[in-house]
This record gives structure tokens, C-alpha cells and sequence, in this order.
């Protein structure tokens, strides 16, 4: 079980009066600015109490909890980012609810979760943890709690699949492109992430956004790169075997494109982000009707832009679609914009007539979608997902 997912989701309640819920949001933000400080003893200690209260979760999680606590902070730090927004936090919720039943959690996890959380908070704030504090965060997670339980129950498809590696091929010393084919298709949309476990690293799980739209034969292209200290990617791309079977769980995220909105399309990728926008492209192909797409690909040299030319082919053979490649650094002419992603997107515009999706590293999205809105794209037209790296 991710139990840090249990927590990222802390909102307050829809049906409450607008000042009660900005008094809530005030109050889990300030609180949360008092332990941030502290967050490497956080993770420790949520964990440790978790472990205390409910025995049992132990077996739940991995041996060595070095990845799972690091998860646990970016998390919180998420949660407290996007604790105003429940309209973008909700379906997320309902996502990861349905996600857990692969872990086989029960309700009073979540109770075990919930107090463990409440009581981390509480040892590292002092006397900031006032009634009111332990109030906003007691009712935030209750309604957390309920929406993901909720969900949960709702869903009555399996709660995981099994695939088989039938394809590794290494295209760089820290990158790999894995075919998956499972016994049944996904019902995954183009765009959307799934989390994957492998047998070099059981009950550790990582996030990989599949590089094609759904296929009839169930097969999965999945693009790795092996970060610094992920123990996950690095054993893929390292190690993973033909005939490896993959246990997956059900899709998440947001990065899809309505159909029939009228506005045009941005599309900003950096790194392995390409293969969700490869997969969304590929969904656009098949529609009757496309809207006309701009993507800029980018990365600090050309060497970084390894599925480039399957993206310019695509182009060639559809009018709808320019690709724009970008390098921070271009010592062989290659023709690419030069500087990064956010600095020639911005120099293009505010793109404030356009829907835009942004996909890569999470420093790449956020030095992206930051100077995006300094130049006067609306935020409502932004979208990206977390949770993308190990």
C-alpha cells in the first residue's frame, strides 16, 4: 500500500460555506509550513507510528522504505499545493481509492492511516497544534478517507492485471523501451499512467504513462529511464528480462484532450514525457476531427530527443501537427530552437487561446508552467500530472 497517496488528497469539503473552507485551507497551509522544516524525521515517524498502530501494514509495504518515505514528502508537499483546488483533487482521489484495492486495504487502514498522520503533524508542530489545526486536518481527512473509500467500493472491474515483458530494447546506457502485453486490454485512456510492479522490486511500484493509445492485442510501450536512486527504473531498464511478468494497476491522471472543444492544442514534452504525448497524438490520428497541435520537444541536446523521429514522421503524415524540437545546447546545427523548454515556449507567446498539456521531470513542468503563467496563460487551460518519477 502507498500509504503517502492515502494522504495526498487533504481538501476541504464541497458543501462547506466558502469561508469555512478557506479558514481550513489556511490552517492546514500554516501548520504545514511549521513541520516542513522538519520532513526527513516526518516520514520516519508517520511510518514508525503507522507500524505501531496497525501491525499488520507492515507486510504491505517494502523491505528497505528509503522510496517510500521520499514519496510520503512529496506528497504532503502536493497536497498542500493543491489544497484549494478540490475540483482537480477529488478525481484524483477517486483514482487512488480505486488504485488501492490492488494492495487489498481495508477500512480501517485507513482509520490506522489517518491517526498516524494526525499524530506525525502534531509531534513535530509544538504548541502550533492548536484545536483548531488538529480540527481542519481531522475533518480533512475524514472527507479524504470517505471519497477514496467510496470509490473504491464503487469499482467493480479487477483491481490489477498481469502482464508479460515480450520486448526490451535499450536505447541508451540509462534508458529502455518495454512492450508489456497483458491477458486482457487495460481500459486505460491515451494519456493516462499506471503504476507497475516487477519482479526485480516486489511491493515497490513506480508510475510509467504507456507510449500508445489502447491497442486490441493489450500491448503496453512503456519509455524508462533510470533516474538517479530509483531503485525501481533502474532496475527496468537494467535488468528487466523477456518473459518478466508485470503486475499493473488501474490508469490514473488527466492528461487527455477533450474531443470537440474548439481551441487548439499546445502540447510541452521533455525526456520520457514523450511518451504520453505519443500516445495522445496517436489517439488524435484515429478522430475525425483533430484540432491543429503544436508540440515542442525538447532537452539539453539532441541526443536527449531519442524518440524524435517517430514524432516528425507522424507530423509528415498529418497536416494538423507541427513538432518543434528544443536543445539547451546545439553544437552539431541541428536546426532545434535553442534554450529550455519554458524560455522558447514563452518567446512563442501566452498561448492563452489554447488548451496545453505539459509533460516530463517534475523541475521541467515546474519551471514550465511557471514562467507559462508569468507570460499570461490561464491556469485553467494548464494540465499536467504528479507522481511521475520514482
Amino acid at each position: 500500500m502507498t500509504a503517502e497517496q492515502l494522504l495526498a488528497a487533504d481538501l476541504p469539503s464541497v458543501g462547506a460555506p466558502r469561508s469555512e473552507q478557506s479558514g481550513m485551507v489556511e490552517l492546514i497551509r500554516s501548520s504545514f509550513a511549521v513541520v516542513e522544516p522538519h520532513m526527513d524525521d516526518l516520514g520516519r515517524y508517520f511510518y514508525a507510528t503507522l507500524f505501531q498502530i496497525a501491525p499488520q501494514t507492515r507486510d504491505l509495504f517494502p523491505v528497505n522504505m528509503e522510496v517510500q518515505r521520499s514519496r510520503l514528502l512529496r506528497a504532503l508537499v502536493h497536497v498542500v499545493q493543491m489544497v484549494d483546488q478540490p475540483d482537480d483533487l477529488t478525481p484524483f482521489l477517486e483514482q487512488l481509492g480505486r488504485d488501492h484495492r490492488k494492495f487489498g486495504v481495508l477500512a480501517q487502514h485507513y482509520d490506522a492511516v489517518g491517526a498516524s498522520l494526525l499524530g506525525t503533524i502534531s509531534h513535530h508542530s509544538g504548541a502550533a497544534w492548536t484545536p483548531e489545526v488538529q480540527k481542519a486536518w481531522s475533518e480533512a481527512y475524514a472527507i479524504v478517507a470517505a471519497a477514496m473509500i467510496s470509490a473504491a467500493q464503487a469499482d467493480r472491474g479487477p483491481a490489477s492485471w498481469l502482464g508479460r515483458v515480450v520486448d526490451h530494447r535499450r536505447v541508451g546506457w540509462d534508458l529502455a523501451v518495454i512492450t508489456v502485453q497483458t491477458s486482457e486490454a487495460i481500459p486505460y485512456r491515451a494519456g493516462q499512467y499506471l503504476s507497475v510492479e516487477t519482479p526485480q522490486r516486489p511491493r515497490l511500484w513506480r508510475y510509467l504513462s504507456p507510449a500508445n493509445a489502447p491497442r486490441s492485442d493489450g500491448t503496453l510501450e512503456f519509455h524508462v529511464r533510470a533516474v538517479d536512486g530509483g531503485w525501481v527504473s533502474r532496475a527496468i531498464v537494467a535488468h528487466s528480462r523477456i518473459g518478466d511478468t508485470w503486475r499493473i494497476g488501474p490508469p490514473m491522471g488527466r492528461m487527455h484532450v477533450e474531443a470537440g472543444t474548439g481551441r487548439e492544442l499546445l502540447m510541452v514534452t521533455g525526456g520520457t514525457g514523450m511518451a504520453p504525448i505519443k500516445a495522445l497524438l496517436e489517439d488524435l490520428a484515429t478522430r475525425e476531427e483533430q484540432p491543429r497541435t503544436q508540440v515542442f520537444v525538447g532537452g539539453r541536446t539532441w541526443d536527449d530527443l531519442y524518440d524524435f523521429p517517430s514524432l516528425r514522421r507522424l507530423s509528415y503524415s498529418n497536416t494538423w501537427l507541427d513538432i518543434i524540437p528544443v536543445v539547451e545546447k546545439d553544437e552539431g546545427g541541428s536546426g532545434a530552437e535553442r534554450g529550455t523548454l519554458a524560455d522558447v515556449v514563452t518567446r512563442y507567446g501566452a498561448w492563452a487561446d489554447h488548451d496545453v498539456l505539459v509533460c516530463g521531470s517534475p523541475a521541467m513542468i515546474r519551471s514550465t508552467v511557471s514562467r507559462m503563467l508569468v507570460a499570461g496563460t490561464p491556469l485553467d487551460r494548464i494540465r499536467y500530472d504528479p507522481f511521475t518519477m520514482d
